[in-house]
């Protein structure tokens, strides 16, 4: 989808948006039934989560699924006691943009920097995290870049280690920057509910 396709069907949703918690909450209805959801930093507008949702063949709802914040904590929601748990050692995967970037963060990683090996994979429009050790592998794609139908640039790409975390940041294309801007534009034009008052739906 070029890049004014996909504003334009930003544009087009049905939009509701709620300010609560310091949080501008905006909730997207698309035309073909799909949701998305996001919530930006009041003050600084920045991006804090992202999530789609679509309904199933037969109508119904699916669950949320995260592309940007953190993820729920393992456990969280559970059933009862004897759910079993994920250890809170293994590898945490999160995507927290900046500005600037498309920034992704991998906890409980405690090898030293020299053991990663970051690179981008363009026929398969992804980004490969792997170990020298091999214990670790990861491939995922960047759903903004494939939104705008604009290839993975291996110069654009980064990483750092610190804290048993590694850093994975992604330079944002201008075409993005141009859009995000764009948007923000648009979503000033949304009528914000507080979280007192309900809801408030416009186009």
């Amino acid at each position: 989808m070029a890049p004014a396709g996909w504003l334009e069907r930003l544009r087009a949703a049905e939009k509701t948006a709620l300010l609560q918690d310091g949080r501008r909450k905006v909730h997207y209805l698309f035309p073909d039934g799909k949701e998305m959801a996001e919530e930006y930093d009041e003050k600084t507008s920045e991006l804090l989560v992202r999530k789609w949702r679509k309904r199933s063949a037969l109508g119904v709802l699916g669950q949320w699924q995260l592309e940007v914040g953190e993820p729920a904590p393992p456990g969280a929601g559970s059933l009862g006691p004897e759910l079993i748990k994920e250890s809170s050692a293994n590898p945490i995967f999160m995507r927290k943009d900046t500005k600037m970037t498309f920034q992704w963060r991998i906890r409980n990683l405690p090898y030293p920097k020299d053991v990663y090996s970051v690179c981008v994979a363009p026929k398969e429009r992804c980004i490969i995290v792997r170990t020298t050790n091999k214990k670790y592998y990861k491939k995922f794609s960047v759903p903004d870049l494939d939104r705008h139908q604009l290839p993975l640039d291996d110069s654009l790409l980064s990483f750092a280690h610190a804290n048993c975390t590694l850093i994975i940041s992604y330079q944002k294309p201008k075409e993005i920057l141009v859009t995000e801007s764009e948007l923000q534009k648009e979503l000033k034009k949304v009528k914000t509910a507080h979280s007192s008052d309900g809801d408030c739906k416009t186009q």
